[in-house]
């Protein structure tokens, strides 16, 4: 690929974040602008590909959420670094004097790169003067509130990848639109928002222009999103590397403890954001001893990168140990047993994989199809399906599609497809959704809690098996396959994981009982509630069939 191609293919979000603090006599002000971000086309076809960071501050309370938004059509890989500058000056003093010795206010490369200790993140590591800030300043990393689901965001109006600008709520200050200020008074704000706690809720909605302040971007209306569940607080690569290999992908961040970048554990895949980053940042009382009778400046500045899993971070060719086995197992979203797989990139013919080595959710490429391996179902058979839901497909019509898109499958594929024991879509049993009872400890409607044929009759027992006899076929899962394959170490291992690839709500084979709507249906959904299962009604906008299949290796 040329310098030029590859450029063209590369999303790159730089971005710039500075936390301003102020104290005159002992009167303290805290503002703040955050990111300047370049995020060019992936490539020369009209496909929108494109992330925002988002900072939400507010100089009163000092909450601080930054986390990043994919606003296009195809997953994106994350990551973000931090660095810091402090300076003080007492009262008569005519200059400020910085923390770290040769670090200038306006000169942002000199500012120290924020490095957790291999197993804290909480305490700033020795290397390149990183600790000198533990006295001063505390960063909360993550977001975790007793009892309550991930928090909602008002999506970005600015949809243009070429756009250097990112969204900016509250007292926060976008480098750009700021000017590239390190005055603490500069205005910049871009995104709508009081940047504090929570302030955007389920069902809240926005209309970009209506309220006297037109917003970078479309003149629309948008509606909160959520963002995605933290499987796990932030942990250094050092604490990655003990957890187990199935539970090494997900929804969580990874820092790099000898570099500082902090990565995105899986594919943030399109209408996604990531759970917070950072949560807060704190002045400590240090800094009041410190200046007692004077002024400080403190700034923290955020340099994040956004790629296609096509393509590779600005230093990833001298990657290696963990940081390498991570970045592998982002784009496959799971870590092989071994690594005899080739990337999930990668398109191969069937003998060119081991089924046998993948783990659950693992994303693998496939005689042209991408696909999401489900599980070892033993005796050389094992379940796979396709990752990119096939979209505007009524539930009615979802066998015949089935049908469709098996025959246009390469022969190679169709050799190791084994029969399997699906009911005809007349005879599939039924769930009455009234009935079920959700398990809130995996956010609402991912896991039910009462899944048993007395409380929900047959529909619970209408699992896919292989038959010995027929031939070999794709079919759709049902909401006990759905229901099984779901849960850590599972292949959905959470709620993003079973939503559709690329946007789209997709059908199970089960029918629904009662209800508000004529002839109810399943299906795992994509907005709302991410992964929930619903019935609805089977003409659904943007619905769509997800062929799976259960295929035979028999290991070498």
């Amino acid at each position: 690929m040329t310098p030029e191609k590859k450029k063209q293919r590369r999303l790159r979000n730089l971005a710039l974040l500075s936390l301003l603090l102020l104290a005159v006599g002992g009167t303290f002000a805290f503002q703040a602008f955050n990111q300047r971000a370049i995020n060019d086309r992936l490539n020369e076809v009209d496909i929108n590909v494109g992330g925002r960071v988002h900072d939400y501050y507010n100089r009163d309370t000092e909450n601080k959420d930054v986390f990043v938004e994919n606003y296009g059509e195809r997953p994106i890989m994350a990551r973000i670094r931090l660095s810091e500058f402090l300076e003080t000056r007492q009262t008569g003093e005519t200059d400020f004097t910085p923390l770290v010795s040769g670090s200038q206010r306006d000169q942002l490369d000199s500012w120290t790169t924020w490095i957790p200790s291999p197993d804290d993140i909480n305490v700033r590591a020795s290397i390149g003067n990183s600790n000198a800030f533990n006295r001063y300043s505390r960063l909360t990393f993550g977001w975790s509130r007793q009892g309550e689901y991930a928090p909602w965001y008002m999506p970005t109006f600015n949809h243009d990848n070429l756009d250097l600008m990112t969204a900016a709520a509250g007292h926060a200050r976008d480098y750009i639109a700021g000017g590239g200020a390190t005055d603490a008074v500069t205005d910049g704000a871009t995104h709508p928002g009081a940047g504090t706690d929570a302030y955007w809720s389920e069902n809240d909605d926005y209309e970009n222009g209506s309220q006297g302040t037109t917003w970078p971007g479309v003149i629309a209306t948008h509606t909160a999103a959520q963002n995605l569940q933290e499987q796990r607080a932030p942990m250094t690569l050092q604490q990655w590397q003990t957890i187990p290999n199935n539970q090494k992908i997900g929804d969580f961040w990874v820092i790099d403890h000898e570099t500082g970048w902090a990565y995105w554990a899986s594919l943030l895949e399109p209408s996604q954001a990531t759970s917070y980053l950072l949560d807060a940042a704190e002045m400590l009382a240090a800094i009041e001893d410190t200046v007692f009778n004077g002024s400080y400046y403190y700034g923290i500045h955020v340099d994040s990168e956004l790629i296609s899993p096509g393509e590779e971070f600005t230093d990833e060719a001298a990657a290696s140990g963990n940081l390498a086995d991570l970045l592998v197992g982002i784009r496959n979203n799971a870590i092989d047993e071994d690594w005899g797989n080739p990337p999930s990139t990668e398109d191969v013919q069937p003998d060119e994989l081991n089924f046998g080595a993948m783990n659950p959710g693992r994303i693998f490429t496939m005689s042209g199809e991408e696909y999401r391996y489900l599980e070892d179902m033993d005796n050389g058979n094992h379940m796979i399906i396709r990752n990119d839901p096939i979209r505007n497909v009524s539930w009615e019509a979802q066998n015949d599609e089935l049908i469709s898109w098996y025959a246009g499958l390469d022969d190679e594929v169709k050799a190791i497809v084994r029969p399997v024991n699906v009911p005809a879509p007349e005879n599939v049993p039924s769930v009455a959704d009234g009935e079920v009872e959700w398990n809130l400890d995996y956010g609402n409607r991912f896991l039910p809690s009462n899944f048993n044929e007395a409380a929900l009759g047959a529909g619970v027992n209408d699992v896919t098996t292989v038959t010995s006899t027929g031939s070999g076929r794709a079919f759709s899962l049902s909401l006990a396959d759905a229901v099984r394959l779901s849960g850590p170490g599972r292949g959905f291992s959470n709620p993003a994981s079973r939503a559709g690839a690329g946007g789209s709500h997709w059908w199970l084979r089960t029918r629904g009982e009662g209800g508000a709507f004529p002839n109810p249906v399943w299906m795992v959904r994509y907005n709302g509630l991410l992964g929930g299962m619903f019935t609805s009604p089977g003409p659904v906008s943007n619905a769509g069939v997800r062929p799976a299949l259960i295929i035979h290796q028999i290991p070498s």
